[in-house]
């Protein structure tokens, strides 16, 4: 029987945003999940890989950042989105410990949710290891503009999940930033995807495509999680 989504809020400074809580019986970790820029926490992408993840033994925590929440297009600056990772990892935290649980709480996220993340991670908030489900190394057509300096100050596990044809992320260039950061570092390709892990020729909706990386996801936490 799927794990139930549960609707929160969750404050954030003198405003809060909108988040979805699911938690299955006897969780091994809790996986805190950020949404790309152009969609919100309520894209099927989104719903497909939490609902796998909760099938696995994860509990989850989907939000929303305070531009999506009030409708907005352009994305929050950093220390807006990186107030509101923090929000959401304390509320994660504090519905482990309600439940009894002392399971580890991992940060992870979509492309601009991923990045955001790793940059609220760098600056001192707490996650036992992050998920980058499309990390955008640098605009599309420009590879200069590389978004990697404080990654090598990160020291959790990472894993990070990458299309082979995603535009956002130069092939060799990530694999040279993987390689830099060293061994906390984990790159995985997904053959033949784009920057939503599409692949050409092969017609899955975005709720299934969110579901298929579940399954390394959860492998790369069982391997790196200690309650």
């Amino acid at each position: 029987m799927p794990t139930a989504d549960s609707p929160i809020t969750i404050a954030v400074g003198d405003g809060h945003v909108s988040g979805s809580y699911a938690r299955p019986a006897d969780p091994f970790a809790t996986l805190v999940l950020a949404h790309g820029a152009g969609a919100g926490m309520e894209h099927p992408f989104m719903r497909g890989f939490t609902g796998a993840l909760n099938d696995d033994g994860v509990a989850t925590l989907r939000f929303n950042f305070p531009y999506r929440e009030a409708g907005r297009k352009f994305p929050d600056r950093p220390p807006a989105a990186i107030a509101t990772w923090r929000a959401a990892m304390a509320e994660a935290t504090a519905r482990e410990e309600s439940a009894g649980g002392t399971e580890p709480v991992w940060a992870a996220g979509k492309s601009f949710g991923g990045r955001m993340a790793s940059m609220a991670v760098a600056e001192g908030m707490q996650a036992a290891g992050l998920i980058y489900l499309g990390y955008p190394l640098h605009p599309p057509g420009k590879p200069e503009k590389l978004r990697d300096e404080h990654l090598y100050g990160v020291t959790a596990p990472m894993l990070f999940l990458q299309g082979t044809r995603d535009t956002f992320a130069t092939r060799e260039l990530l694999e040279g930033v993987v390689a830099r950061i060293g061994p906390t570092a984990t790159l995985q390709w997904c053959e033949g995807g784009d920057h939503s892990f599409a692949v050409a020729g092969n017609k899955r909706t975005a709720e299934d495509i969110g579901a298929s990386l579940a399954a390394p996801v959860a492998a790369f936490m069982r391997a790196n999680s200690s309650a």
